[in-house]
């Protein structure tokens, strides 16, 4: 690639530029936050002082539109999310970049409302999937003379096509995350299903036997009876702690605080002590903190129902730069050597996925009769 005036440099500086540009895509996950990013590195490869991505929708409007270069009291100004008219009407309905000297002069150009910037030189690309028009981004207003030239247009379209890689993976990742969450819930109850069916089984049985003695029998009937109310007690505290297991994290809080409640509540709701020991100062990013909590949410799933743990212990603290979340119980264990490892049943083959998205790592450290550690590892 020839260098033009009002480029990027030379090749290597060039190449340099879009594989930071491209990393810095590929590190998110959600579909919002590549778009964002997408936006910003755009904007930062090819020196603009506006940029923007459209998704479109079916339904002549946008189902994504982020900016940059605007602050959101000047987006709040400009009014409700454009529509599909004008100039982006006319590249949704192609395949083939605009760069123009003034857009003002086409005749494409609508206007704008009225808190809107001026935008002049602009430089518009479509990202494609095949013959599809994943979005279009575009920038505006190059900071350095000249406006916008044909290595940007050419360097844009070459960043566009791993744009379009990172929006499918991201989709991808998210509707693969769905497809978790609904499998995890449909576990969720059948383990309900399970534990209250037996204990509802065992509570009918024993009111009937002590219906049966109650005439011949006072005595006994009243240990029946005793062992009717437990059973119903145990059913209550499964039900209990099944539902708040499948409702929805709430971290509005941040992650320490809502793993205490999360602690606070299961610790009242089964027999076992349940304690956590966290250092306040620990923050992750939104999405990193519903992984971390989602994951010792399972592990103490795990302890409390399936190891017969007497203790479980949530601690949090940071070590070499990373974030430390651990769960460790005194339960059962098991041996982590064993081809039959119940990863299925325990859901860490889940757990470990969920860490993996987030560039953690996920440990487990278990020994039958020994108990179980969960120890997940996040780089702040």
């Amino acid at each position: 690639m020839e260098t033009e005036s009002g480029g990027c440099g030379d090749q290597g500086a060039t190449l340099h530029a879009v594989s930071s540009a491209v990393l810095a895509v590929t590190r998110h996950l959600s579909v919002h936050e590549v778009l964002q990013v997408i936006v910003r590195a755009a904007a930062q490869l090819l020196d603009a002082r506006y940029a923007a991505l459209g998704v479109p929708d079916d339904e002549g409007s946008f189902a994504e539109f982020v900016v940059e270069g605007i602050s959101d009291e000047e987006w709040e100004r400009i009014g409700p999310m454009p529509r599909q008219h004008g100039m982006l009407a006319a590249m949704l309905q192609g395949d083939a970049p605009k760069r123009l000297d003034d857009i003002r002069k086409e005749p494409e150009f609508e206007g704008w409302p009225v808190a809107h910037p001026v935008l002049k030189d602009f430089l518009g690309v479509p990202i494609l999937d095949g013959e599809d028009v994943l979005g279009i981004v575009f920038l505006a207003n190059k900071r350095s003379p000249g406006g916008f030239t044909a290595n940007d247009e050419e360097l844009l379209t070459l960043f566009a096509a791993h744009a379009a890689i990172a929006i499918t993976n991201a989709r991808l990742y998210e509707h693969n995350r769905e497809l978790t969450v609904v499998a995890e819930r449909n576990r969720m109850a059948r383990e309900l299903h399970d534990a209250v069916a037996q204990k509802l089984f065992s509570l009918r049985l024993t009111a009937r036997t002590a219906s049966t003695l109650a005439e011949r029998d006072p005595a006994r009937t009243v240990r029946e009876l005793e062992q009717v109310e437990r059973l119903a007690a145990e059913a209550l505290n499964e039900l209990r702690a099944v539902i708040f297991e499948l409702r929805p994290a709430d971290l509005a809080d941040g992650l320490v605080p809502s793993l205490r409640k999360h602690v606070e509540v299961l610790d009242r709701a089964h027999e076992a002590s349940v304690r956590i020991a966290a250092d306040e100062a620990v923050v992750l990013p939104e999405e990193h903190e519903a992984v971390a909590f989602r994951i010792t949410q399972e592990a103490l799933y795990n302890a409390l129902r399936h190891a017969g743990a007497q203790t479980v212990e949530v601690r949090l603290a940071t070590s070499d730069g990373s974030a430390v979340l651990e769960v460790a119980d005194d339960g059962s264990g098991f041996d982590t050597s064993d081809a039959a490892e119940p990863q299925n049943g325990l859901g860490l083959a889940s757990m470990r996925d969920r860490a993996y998205s987030i560039g953690g790592g996920l440990t487990i450290d278990a020994r039958p009769g020994k108990g179980t550690t969960v120890r997940l590892e996040v780089p702040l």
